[in-house]
């Protein structure tokens, strides 16, 4: 598999090989297995919570009545400083 890079993405990646003394191949590896394993991780997180919520187990919330617990949060944090 071949990968082209912009050109300031290609010499930030042999700016960072240089520094660090590993080869850039070695470098977009490990960024990549890193990238896939927390996509990976974030499709289990999604499927589960699809799961709970057609199962029933947890209930959806409304955004606007999210938001506005979440406000009137900071609302009381902020009025105890």
């Amino acid at each position: 598999m071949e990968v082209t890079f912009r050109p300031e993405t290609e010499s930030r990646l042999q700016e960072l090989a240089q520094k660090t003394g590993r080869a850039p191949a070695e470098l977009v590896e490990d960024a990549m297995a890193g990238y896939l394993k927390e996509l990976g991780d974030v499709r289990e997180m999604l499927d589960r919570r699809y799961d709970d919520l057609k199962s029933g187990r947890i209930k959806a919330v409304d955004g606007e009545t999210a938001f506005a617990e979440l406000w009137r949060r900071g609302q009381k944090r902020r009025a105890r400083s």
